[in-house]
C-alpha cells in the first residue's frame, strides 16, 4: 500500500520515466535536483527560462513577490501566488496551485495539486488532486535527527533517509492545520480530519480522525 504503483498515476507528471524507476516513492527524493536538471532543458517552447534553471510554463501565473528558486519546473496554468518561496528542486506540475507563504523544497507536485495557504511542504511528493488545507504541513526531520522509519502497523521500514516528509497519494485531503510527521504515507482517495497529527502509513479509501483512529471511508 506504499509503493509508488499503489500510491500514483504516473500519467500525471513530468516526472513519470523518474518515478518508474523506483519501488517506493522515498527513493526518490535524492535525486530530484539532479532530475529536473535534465529534464529542464528538453522541456520545449512552451517553457521560457525565466532564470537559469527556472522554468515556468507561458501559460502559468507566477506574482512578481514569488520567490522561484533553482531548479524548479512550473507547469502549465499553475498559479503561484503572493509571496510563495520555492527554495528549489521543485516540480510542481499543470493546474497546480502554490499559494500566499507557501514554501516548497525538494518536492514532486503532481498536476493539479494545491497547496493554497500558509504551507510548508518539504521532502515529499504529492499525488494528484491532492490538497493541503490551510496551515497543514510536512515535517520533514525527526527531532533526534535520525533516520526516518516508516511504520505500518507492526512493521518498521527502513528508509535510509534523514529528511522524508510525506508522501500523499492521488486525490489525498489533509484538513486545516494538520501535521504530517516524518515517514507519513497516506493512500489514495484517503482525508486527514483538520489539526491531526499524522505519522505512519494511512491505508487508501480510509478517513485519519486522531491516533489510532483510521476508519474506512464509505
Amino acid at each position: 500500500m506504499y509503493t509508488i504503483k499503489d500510491l500514483y498515476d504516473l500519467d500525471h507528471t513530468l516526472a513519470k520515466d523518474y518515478l518508474s524507476g523506483f519501488t517506493y516513492p522515498w527513493e526518490a527524493l535524492k535525486g530530484i535536483k539532479d532530475m529536473i536538471l535534465a529534464l529542464g532543458p528538453t522541456l520545449g517552447e512552451d517553457y521560457v527560462e525565466r532564470e537559469p534553471q527556472v522554468w515556468v510554463h507561458k501559460t502559468a501565473t507566477v506574482a512578481p513577490t514569488a520567490f522561484l528558486g533553482a531548479p524548479c519546473i512550473i507547469g502549465p496554468n499553475t498559479e503561484v501566488r503572493h509571496c510563495a518561496f520555492i527554495r528549489g528542486s521543485a516540480l510542481v506540475g499543470a493546474d497546480c496551485v502554490v499559494g500566499n507563504s507557501v514554501e516548497l523544497k525538494n518536492v514532486i507536485l503532481f498536476d493539479h495539486v494545491q497547496t493554497p495557504h500558509y504551507n510548508y511542504v518539504g521532502d515529499s511528493i504529492l499525488g494528484y488532486y491532492s490538497h493541503m488545507g490551510a496551515g497543514s504541513i510536512t515535517s520533514n526531520v525527526k527531532s533526534d535527527k535520525k533516520l526516518v522509519v516508516v511504520h505500518n502497523g507492526t512493521e518498521k521500514i527502513e528508509t535510509g533517509v534523514k529528511k522524508f516528509g510525506a508522501m500523499l497519494g492521488d486525490h489525498v485531503e489533509v484538513g486545516c492545520n494538520a501535521v504530517c510527521n516524518p515517514g507519513t504515507v497516506i493512500g489514495r482517495n484517503s482525508n486527514v480530519y483538520p489539526t491531526s497529527c499524522v505519522r505512519g502509513v494511512v491505508p487508501e479509501n480510509s478517513i485519519y480522525k486522531n491516533s489510532g483512529e483510521i476508519i474506512e471511508k464509505i
